[in-house]
C-alpha cells in the first residue's frame, strides 16, 4: 500500500489506503477521523471545496478516444491504401511531364485518388457508426449521496466527493467511493462489480488485522453495493485512486490485440503490393528497350501495377463486415470493432465468468419443503412470475420468511422513475437479495408481503448476525392483538431451538424421527448445490420479549432451498460451443463449490472429478507449471481468481495458440476482457468498465448469443473467401492479356487502368458484398475452429483464384485477339482512336463484368451445386450482378462514358459471345464441384479446407 495523502501534501488523488504510517484498516474508529483529518461531523463546506480542487473529481477518466479527424486519417494507412496513393501521385507526375499532357493519365491519376478516398469513407463511416453506437453512460458511479457536511445530512453529487468526507449507508445504496467503516450495524455488501463473488459479504466498524486492503472487513469500495443494514463511513480515497480504478487503470495499461483476419489481410496486402511493384517494374524494363516513350512506357507499368491491387478490397473487407455486425446486432450482440466479427470464428478457448454470465446474478427460491413434501418453483429471477406447486401447504412458510425480512422489491416502472439508477428495465432487489428472494417466492404463493406487514405490522427486531446465524421479527395482528415472533436462519441452528414443527396444518412434537427427516431434507437440498434456509414461528407475550424468549421453543415451519439460477439458454449454448470443438473453462472469484455446481448446471462439467484450481493455487505455478495444466483435462475451473490471475490465464492460452474469448460482466473483468482476441461484456448488468474494455458486448446479457456469434462469425469467414477468390480471379483476366499483349509485340494495352478501377469497383464491389451476405452453411458448427496458423490464401483458395482466372484469362484474350486480326490491320497501325482497338478493349472489359456475373454464381458454394441451393435463394447477388452488366452497357453506348473510357458500342453478337464464354465458367466449375463430390466424398468442406 502507498501513503494516504492528507491536505498539506502534493497535489493529486490519494492513491492508498495507510494513515501514520499503519494500515487504515488496524485504526480504532474513532481514531479513523484524525487519520483522514476529518471529524465525526463531516467536512466543512470551505474544506470540501479545497479538497476537491486538489484531488479532481470522483469519477474515472474515460477511455481516450481517437477524434473524428484521427479515425479518418486513419483509413489512409491500409497498405493498398498507401500503394494507391503514390501511384496517383507518380500517375499526376507523369501527366506533368508529358509532352503535351494525355488526358488519360490525368484521368486515371484522378480515378485512383478516388478510389482510396471511397474506401477511406466506406471504412471510417462504418467504424465510427460501430463505436458511436456502443458507447455508454458511466452508470456503476451512482449519481448523488448522502455525506455528513458541518454536521448536517446532504445529498451531494457523487463526483464531488472527496477524501475525508463522511458518508451515511443504507441498504440498497451503491458505494461511490472507497471507505472506513467507522459504525456498522448488521451490513452485508455485495462485491460481484469487484471481486465476481455474488453472495452479500458482512462488514463490520471494528479494526482489524494488517492484510489485503479487499480483504478487510471494515472497508467498502466504489462500485459494490449495500444489501443490508445502516453504516457510517469515511472516504479514504477517491476515482482513479480507488481499487476500482486500479482495475480501470491496469485494464486502460493492457494492449489490444490483433485479430487472426488482421493479420492475414496485412500479410495478403504486403505479398500483394510486392508481386504488383515487381511485375510492373519487369514489365518497365522490358518495353523500354524495344523504343516505347518512357512516359507511356511507365504509365502502362504502372496500369498493370493497379490491375493487380485489389482496389475494392478494403471497401468490400469493411461493409461485409458491418453485415456480420448488423447479424450480430439483431441477434443482441453489439460489436465495437468489425474485424472482430471474424476474429469469433477462430475462437478456439472462451474463458467465462459464473456470476451475471451464466448465472442470473439473482438469487431465486427454487424449492420449498414442508411437512415431509417437497415444493417446486417455477420462475426465475426477481420477477415475481411463477408457481409455487400446492401454494396452500406452504403459505405459512412462506409468509413467515416475507415478515422476516428487510429486502424490498422494486418493479421495473418504480426503479426508472426513482432515478436512482436509470436504465433499469427489470425487477430488482433493495436490500439482501437473500430476502429479495423469500419476497419473491411468497408472491408467487398468492401472498402480498405488503398486505402482511399491513395486518401484523412489525414492532421489534433482533438483526441478523453471523454467531447465531439467525434474524427474528415480533408482530402484533391488529385483528386479534396476539404477539407472533417470526425467525429465519441457518437450519441446522434453527432447528436446534425448535420444539415442534408444523405437519401438514397442525402441529407435532419435534421427535428424534421427524428431526431426522429434517436433517435428511436439508442434506438433500444443499446436495443439490442450493442454499438452505429454515423459518419458525411462535406466540410471544408482547413486543418486550427477550431475544432469547423469542428465539426459543418455536415451532419449524420448513426449509427454503435457493440458488443464483443459471441462465436458461446457456446449456444449449455450451453444447453448441462443444459440438464447434470450443473449449469452455470457467474462470470465476467465486467459491470451488459454487462454481462447480453452476458448471455442472450449464453442462460445463461432466465428468464425476473436474480439475478445480484455486487463485492461491496459481500464484505457486510457475509458467511451464501452468501451461501444463492448461494443456491438460478439457474441463477446468478456476476459482478464487484476481483480475492478474484471468490475465494471466488468457496471457498463457495464447502462449500455446489458442485464439481466447473471454466474458465477463464485473470491472473485476475488464483486464482480462481486454487483453484477451475476443471480450465479451455483459450489456445490462456488465459495469461501464468491462463494456469499455470488451470488443462485443451481449445486450441481452445472454451466454446463447456468444454461440450464435461464433456461427456468424464463422460464415463471415467464409464469406470472405468467397468474395476473395470471386475478386482475385478477375485480377488474372484483367493481367494476362496486357501480359499477352507485350509478349507478341501489340504496342496498345488490351484493358486500360481506368478500365480496370471501372470493374474494380463498379462491377464487383456488390456482388462481392452480396457474397459477404449469404447466410451461414449448416454445417458450419461441426467443423473445428480454424487454427491461427491456417492462412487465408490456402492452397485450396489458390487452386480456384487460379482455375477460374484461368479461364476467365482465356476468354478474354481469345475475344480480344480474335477482334484485333479479324480487322486484318498490322499491330503497328493501330492507335488509341482506331474504332477496332477502342471495340477491342470494350469486349475484354465486357467479358470480364459478364463472366464474373457467372463466377458470382459459381463461388457460392464449394462442393454443393449452385443449382441445389437455387439460383435465386440470393436476390441481391443477382440484383448486384445485373447492376454491374447495366453499368457495363452503359459504358459502350452512352457518349459521355465512352469519352472517359475510350470504349465503342457493341453487338448483339458480341454480347452472345461473351456470354457463351461466361456460361463456359460456371459449367466448368459445377464439372470440377461433380468430380469433387464423386471422387472425393470425403474430403473437408469449405473453401481452402
Amino acid at each position: 500500500m502507498t501513503q494516504l495523502l492528507t491536505p498539506g501534501d502534493g497535489p493529486g488523488p490519494p492513491t492508498g489506503a495507510e494513515a501514520a504510517g499503519s494500515p487504515l484498516q488496524t485504526v480504532a474508529p474513532g481514531d479513523v477521523f484524525a487519520a483522514l483529518d476529518t471529524s465525526p461531523r463531516g467536512l466543512g463546506a470551505a474544506d470540501a471545496v479545497t479538497r476537491r480542487d486538489r484531488y479532481g473529481p470522483n469519477e474515472l477518466p474515460r477511455a481516450g478516444r481517437r477524434g473524428v479527424w484521427r479515425q479518418l486519417a486513419a483509413q489512409f494507412t491500409d497498405l493498398f491504401a498507401i500503394v494507391l496513393l503514390v501511384a496517383s501521385a507518380i500517375t499526376f507526375l507523369a501527366y506533368v511531364l508529358q509532352q503535351p499532357p494525355d488526358a488519360g493519365t490525368f484521368r486515371l491519376a484522378v480515378a485512383i485518388l478516388a478510389v482510396v478516398v471511397l474506401n477511406a469513407s466506406i471504412g471510417f463511416a462504418q467504424e465510427y457508426s460501430a463505436e458511436r453506437t456502443a458507447q455508454s453512460l458511466q452508470a456503476m458511479v451512482p449519481h448523488t449521496c448522502r455525506v455528513l457536511r458541518d454536521g448536517e445530512r446532504r445529498e451531494v453529487p457523487a463526483r464531488e466527493l472527496v477524501p475525508g468526507d463522511v458518508v451515511v449507508l443504507e441498504a440498497g445504496d451503491a458505494v461511490s467511493a472507497d471507505c472506513r467503516l467507522v459504525e456498522a450495524h448488521e451490513v452485508s455488501v455485495n462485491n460481484a462489480a469487484l471481486t465476481g463473488e455474488s453472495d452479500a459479504v458482512g462488514r463490520t466498524g471494528d479494526a482489524e488485522a494488517a492484510g489485503p486492503l479487499l480483504e478487510a472487513r471494515n472497508c467498502v469500495f466504489m462500485g459494490t453495493d449495500v444489501v443490508a443494514g445502516t453504516a457510517k463511513a469515511v472516504v479514504f480515497a477517491t476515482g482513479p485512486a480507488t481499487e476500482f480504478g486500479r482495475i480501470f487503470r491496469l485494464a486502460s495499461a493492457a494492449p489490444g490485440q490483433k485479430t487472426p483476419l488482421q493479420l492475414q489481410v496485412a500479410s495478403m496486402a504486403r505479398r500483394v503490393a510486392g508481386v504488383a511493384l515487381a511485375i510492373g517494374a519487369a514489365l518497365f524494363a522490358v518495353r523500354v528497350p524495344t523504343g516505347q516513350p518512357f512516359v507511356e512506357t511507365f504509365v502502362f507499368a504502372l496500369g498493370v501495377m493497379v490491375a493487380l491491387v485489389p482496389e475494392g478490397l478494403p471497401a468490400t473487407l469493411s461493409v461485409s463486415l458491418a453485415i456480420g455486425v448488423r447479424r450480430m446486432a439483431r441477434r443482441h450482440a453489439l460489436v465495437k470493432k468489425l474485424l472482430a466479427v471474424e476474429a469469433l470464428g477462430s475462437t478456439t478457448v472462451v474463458c467465462t465468468d459464473k456470476t451475471g454470465t451464466l448465472t442470473q446474478a439473482e438469487m431465486t427460491v427454487t424449492q420449498v419443503w414442508a411437512g415431509g413434501a417437497s415444493h417446486p418453483v417455477s420462475g426465475v429471477g426477481y420477477a415475481p412470475v411463477g408457481e409455487v406447486t400446492d401454494p396452500l401447504a406452504v403459505r405459512e412458510l412462506l409468509r413467515a420468511a416475507a415478515l422476516c425480512s428487510n429486502a424490498r422489491l422494486v418493479p421495473p416502472l418504480a426503479a426508472d422513475q426513482s432515478g436512482s439508477r436509470a436504465g433499469h428495465r427489470s425487477w430488482r432487489v433493495l436490500g439482501d437479495t437473500t430476502e429479495g428472494a423469500l419476497l419473491v417466492a411468497a408472491e408467487k404463493a398468492g401472498i402480498d408481503p405488503a398486505a402482511e406487514e399491513d395486518a401484523a405490522p412489525r414492532v421489534a427486531e433482533n438483526p441478523f448476525d453471523s454467531v447465531r446465524k439467525m434474524m427474528s421479527t415480533v408482530h402484533r395482528s391488529r385483528d386479534s392483538g396476539t404477539y407472533h415472533a417470526y425467525v429465519k436462519g441457518a437450519p441446522q441452528e434453527l432447528l436446534a431451538r425448535c420444539t415442534g414443527i408444523d405437519w401438514k396444518g397442525e402441529r407435532r412434537a419435534l421427535t428424534d424421527e421427524l428431526r431426522a427427516e429434517v436433517v435428511a431434507a436439508n442434506d438433500e437440498l444443499a446436495s443439490q448445490g442450493l442454499r438452505v434456509l429454515a423459518a419458525a414461528w411462535r406466540p410471544v407475550s408482547g413486543s418486550d420479549v427477550t431475544q432469547d424468549e423469542a428465539e426459543s421453543g418455536l415451532t419449524l415451519l420448513g426449509l427454503l432451498g435457493m440458488l443464483d439460477p443459471p441462465r436458461p439458454e446457456v446449456s444449449a449454448a455450451v453444447d453448441a460451443c462443444r459440438q464447434a470443438g470450443i473449449r469452455i473453462v470457467m474462470v470465476t472469484g467465486d467459491h470451488p463449490l459454487t462454481a462447480e455446481a453452476v458448471a455442472r448446471r450449464v453442462d460445463i462439467v461432466r465428468q464425476a472429478a473436474p480439475t478445480v484450481v484455486t487463485g492461491a493455487s496459481l500464484d505457486s505455478m510457475d509458467d511451464d507449471a501452468l501451461d501444463g495444466l492448461l494443456a491438460g483435462p478439457a474441463e477446468l475451473l478456476l476459482c478464487r481468481v484476481s483480475p492478474e490471475h484471468k490475465m494471466r490465464v488468457v496471457t498463457a492460452f495464447q502462449r500455446r495458440g489458442e485464439v481466447v474469448a473471454v466474458t465477463g460482466d464485473g470491472a473485476n473483468d475488464a483486464p482480462a476482457l481486454k487483453h484477451a482476441d475476443i471480450g465479451v461484456a455483459m450489456g445490462a448488468s456488465g459495469t461501464d468498465v468491462a463494456r469499455e474494455a470488451a470488443v462485443m458486448v451481449l445486450l441481452d446479457d445472454s451466454f446463447a448469443s456468444i454461440a450464435t456469434a461464433v456461427r456468424l462469425g464463422r460464415s463471415v469467414y467464409q464469406n470472405i473467401r468467397k468474395f476473395l477468390i470471386y475478386l482475385f480471379s478477375h485480377n488474372i483476366a484483367e493481367l494476362v492479356p496486357i501480359l499477352a499483349a507485350t509478349f507478341v509485340g501489340f504496342p496498345l494495352v488490351p484493358i486500360t487502368a481506368v478500365q480496370i478501377l471501372a470493374i474494380d469497383l463498379g462491377s464487383d464491389v456488390l456482388p462481392a458484398l452480396a457474397l459477404g451476405a449469404e447466410p451461414p452453411e449448416p454445417d458450419v458448427m461441426d467443423r473445428p475452429p480454424r487454427s491461427r496458423r491456417e492462412r487465408l490464401f490456402s492452397a485450396g483458395v489458390m487452386g480456384r483464384i487460379l482455375f477460374l482466372g484461368g479461364i476467365q484469362a482465356l476468354g478474354v484474350c481469345v475475344v480480344f485477339f480474335w477482334h484485333i486480326h479479324a480487322a486484318g490491320i498490322p499491330y503497328s497501325r493501330f492507335t488509341e482512336d482506331d474504332a477496332v482497338y477502342r471495340e477491342a478493349i470494350t469486349m475484354v472489359q465486357a467479358g470480364i463484368v459478364v463472366s464474373q456475373f457467372f463466377n458470382a454464381l459459381a463461388v457460392r458454394t464449394e462442393r454443393q451445386s449452385v443449382f441445389r441451393i437455387g439460383l435465386l435463394s440470393n436476390p441481391w447477388l443477382l440484383a448486384a450482378g445485373c447492376f454491374g452488366l447495366g453499368l457495363m452497357a452503359a459504358i459502350s453506348y452512352l457518349p459521355a462514358l465512352q469519352a472517359v473510357f475510350h470504349t465503342a458500342p457493341l453487338a448483339a453478337a458480341d454480347w452472345a459471345v461473351l456470354a457463351g464464354f461466361g456460361a463456359l465458367l460456371l459449367a466448368a466449375e459445377e464439372t470440377r464441384k461433380w468430380w469433387l463430390r464423386s471422387h472425393r466424398p470425403g474430403a473437408r468442406k469449405g473453401a481452402g479446407r
